[in-house]
């Protein structure tokens, strides 16, 4: 199948800029982009046409950090920091079932998806449930659940059409060294058996910041080598216990973990010294500004982390700690928070926070060669945004204004490898309204049972 897209302000993000063309064209053929433009576009026979008359045709949002099995638990812990929240949304999920797992991550997949988020490095919820956490540590060690809550919610990223690097935690406060780098090559077989254009990794959610374990990190750098995985770790995150925490930054570092490029997500309780030696061992980072405010976690020390040279992606992380995944509130709530807490308008520009949130995501994943930009040979996923529905007034600076002025009304389509998959935030997906119904069925259920969270 043969589609061309004419007529659009395309953005396509390639380059050093934001490859920006008036009056652009793009052709895709079975999935990829074979060429794009600016001007007349050429006669191809036979190929479906898409005029978008004037809208901004962009990459889709890569999301460098997402957990969506949380997108049944919106409005929770929403007077708490991190772990209070934890608390409570964690706490109902311990008491989901597999099934549960899987309608809400595909709730969530297909959230994803109808607002503008084509990509996603997806956290699975670990096998041993949530315990509140004490003095910046676990406070026990739970039990293990069957492997299928984790592999529903990889079915249902598959399902949903979201293209996805799944990422599953060690456990390891349950088995020996070798139990553990077992059960999670369960995992990665589960991922790898999947078609690889939509299931595009497999990865580990690094847990030193909370492993009661003393080799934790050393067992984090043997999955990596032994399953050939990236690693991407909640670190430095929350205002707790903040000395425990950046103690446990040499714990990586020793094992070789920044070598092999170590993702730290969150990076807001840092140092420049922490900073420094990061980026210069080849860490990287991936910023989620919306959940950091939702949680009064803090802003990170964006400036410093760039001027290191440390490259950064941009997360949504999930609907329950920013209870709506609006990739374009996201950039922006980043930029003005950087800006505010720098006192200097040029610390993040708009063309910087977008190519973040789409580039810079595939770059610090790994999978720039495939999506996060418009460019020929790669998949063809891409948002449709009109600006004057509603209208955003005159494009003084297109680009900006697509950042700036770009809201979830102004999201007419979006496509994934050439095929449209949500319009004006309807998911073409069969299982769109079953998924609706499911959730307020079964969250409400697991609720009822164990009581309301907080």
């Amino acid at each position: 199948m043969t589609l061309l897209v004419v007529g659009a302000r395309l953005i396509t993000m390639a380059g050093d800029g934001s490859g920006y063309r008036e009056h652009g064209w793009m052709r895709v053929d079975e999935g990829r982009i074979t060429a794009l433009g600016a001007g007349e576009p050429p006669e191809v026979a036979g190929a479906e046409m898409l005029d978008v008359r004037g809208a901004f045709v962009a990459p889709g949002f890569v999301s460098a950090h997402s957990h969506l099995f949380t997108s049944g638990a919106r409005g929770l812990g929403v007077e708490s920091t991190l772990y209070g929240w934890c608390d409570s949304m964690l706490g109902l999920m311990s008491h989901a079932s597999p099934e549960d797992y899987y309608w809400s991550s595909l709730h969530g997949s297909l959230d994803f998806i109808a607002n503008g988020t084509t990509t996603a490095f997806d956290f699975t919820d670990p096998r041993i449930p949530w315990e509140p956490m004490v003095d910046g540590a676990k406070s026990g060690a739970g039990r293990l659940r069957p492997l299928e809550q984790q592999t529903r919610q990889i079915d249902a990223k598959r399902d949903s059409g979201l293209r996805f690097i799944n990422a599953a935690s060690l456990d390891d406060a349950i088995g020996s060294d070798e139990e553990v780098l077992d059960r999670f090559g369960l995992m990665v077989d589960h991922v790898r058996g999947m078609d690889p254009d939509f299931a595009l990794g497999a990865a580990i959610m690094g847990a030193v910041q909370w492993s009661p374990r003393p080799n934790a990190a050393e067992l984090e750098v043997a999955a990596m080598r032994r399953y050939g995985v990236i690693n991407e770790a909640h670190f430095l995150e929350t205002r707790e216990a903040v000395e425990l925490q950046r103690s446990k930054f040499a714990l990586y570092r020793d094992a070789g973990a920044l070598e092999l490029g170590l993702i730290f997500g969150h990076f807001i309780q840092t140092t420049p010294e922490i900073i420094a030696e990061a980026a210069a061992r080849g860490g990287r980072m991936s910023w989620q500004p919306a959940s950091n405010g939702r949680l009064a976690s803090g802003t990170a020390d964006i400036v410093r982390i760039r001027e290191a040279g440390m490259p950064i992606g941009v997360g949504l992380d999930d609907q329950a700690c920013t209870d709506v995944s609006d990739p374009w509130q996201n950039m922006r709530i980043g930029m003005y928070a950087v800006r505010a807490a720098s006192g200097d308008p040029l610390a993040v520009l708009p063309e910087d926070v977008l190519r973040m949130a789409t580039l810079g995501s595939a770059e610090v994943l790994g999978v720039a060669d495939r999506v996060g930009s418009l460019e020929v040979g790669k998949f063809a996923d891409f948002v449709v945004v009109d600006p004057r529905k509603p209208d955003m007034g005159p494009l003084w600076h297109p680009v900006r204004n697509y950042v700036l002025s770009t809201t979830l009304r102004n999201l007419s389509r979006v496509y994934i490898g050439g095929e449209l998959v949500a319009e004006d935030g309807v998911s073409t997906n069969p299982l769109a309204e079953r998924a609706v119904d499911e959730v307020h069925r079964r969250m409400p259920a697991v609720a009822a049972a164990w009581g309301h969270p907080a």
